[in-house]
């Protein structure tokens, strides 16, 4: 056999080897980091890692606690380097009026949280329950949550109490001991129990009362009707959107705020289901003045049995290719 022949053979024999993980790798970054785009970058050199080192992989691990080694410390050495991601909740109280941005973030200040599309959750045959718990693990309230513990009880976490690796496989992808990683999982659930004591209880984006509740959202804003938003919205709702500071706590705040400085006119807003995060969501376009509907970015939505609880929209137009969306629409 040639090099080449050979060096085509290794390659094959590492993708059919490694492929299957690269979705739950992808949502193992994005937990980490709070970023798909980065989740995306860091798993790709995951890949490139892992295929210069496979010629000396020996199977002394499985090819799965192989890679979530790499993934896992790719991470932390970023985390090194950059700061928490966060939403507008994260950063201080609810605003004192429904002006919305009066105080907005400088460009670089602050490192946003993004959303995840639902479509890179890892897919589990025959197994709709672990499809459940995926989407549990990612739900907005945690992983803003988790961006709050320091990084390696982040990973002790997610490793232990997500992917449910053992304390000695954890020890062994962070090169550390069992007692290192009992000791830091007790702390890392102490603080997030802090952080978010009682998890809100979400319908699932299937459930015919999440559909609708996204429903009137959208309706709601394509046809500029702020009295369909009272209908959906709980009377406790939140309201936040990257990249301003300021958001809205209870449903008077955030209809007026909305009304006054967001709904326009109908035909304004464009908005297209989809799911992020476990939660319904809906990517946003907004007319621009040669009537072209533009990209905006992405609201998801925390759907309760009596109503939205809380909106986040990320204004970022770069999301909108991350979830399989075009750019623009015709007017």
């Amino acid at each position: 056999m040639t090099a080449q022949l050979r060096q085509a053979a290794d390659r094959d024999r590492f993708v059919a080897d490694t492929e299957r993980f690269r979705r739950e790798l992808l949502a193992h970054c994005y937990r980490l980091v709070g970023s798909a785009h980065d989740a995306e970058d860091l798993v790709q050199d995951t890949y490139l890692r892992a295929w210069r080192a496979y010629p000396s992989f020996e199977g002394r691990s499985s090819i799965r606690s192989w890679l979530y080694t790499i993934a896992t410390n790719v991470c932390l050495t970023t985390l090194r380097q950059r700061r928490i991601r966060i939403l507008p909740s994260g950063l201080d109280g609810p605003a004192s009026g429904p002006e919305h941005g009066s105080n907005p973030i400088a460009p670089g200040e602050v490192s946003w949280l993004e959303p995840f599309p639902d479509e890179w959750i890892a897919p589990a045959a025959g197994d709709p329950a672990a499809v459940v718990v995926a989407r549990e693990s990612l739900r907005l309230a945690l992983i803003a949550s988790l961006q709050h513990l320091p990084a390696r009880q982040r990973a002790i976490l997610l490793l232990r109490d997500v992917l449910a690796f053992s304390a000695p496989e954890t020890a062994a992808i962070l090169g550390t001991t069992t007692a290192a990683v009992k000791s830091g999982l007790q702390r890392a659930r102490a603080r997030l129990h802090e952080l978010e004591p009682e998890p809100a209880e979400l319908l699932e984006p299937a459930d015919p009362r999440a559909r609708a509740l996204l429903d009137g959202y959208i309706a709601a804003f394509e046809r500029a009707d702020a009295s369909l938003l009272e209908q959906v919205l709980r009377t406790d709702a939140t309201l936040e959107a990257t990249p301003f500071r300021d958001w809205q706590s209870g449903l008077a705040n955030c209809i007026r705020m909305l009304d006054s400085q967001v709904l326009d006119a109908p035909g304004e807003w464009r908005l297209t289901a989809t799911t992020a995060n476990g939660q319904p969501a809906a990517a946003l376009y907004r007319r621009d003045s040669d009537g072209t509907l533009r990209a905006g970015g992405v609201v998801v939505l925390s759907p309760t049995p009596t109503g939205v609880s809380r909106v986040i929209a990320f204004h970022d137009p770069a999301l909108i290719a991350l979830f399989g969306f075009a750019d623009s629409l015709p007017g």
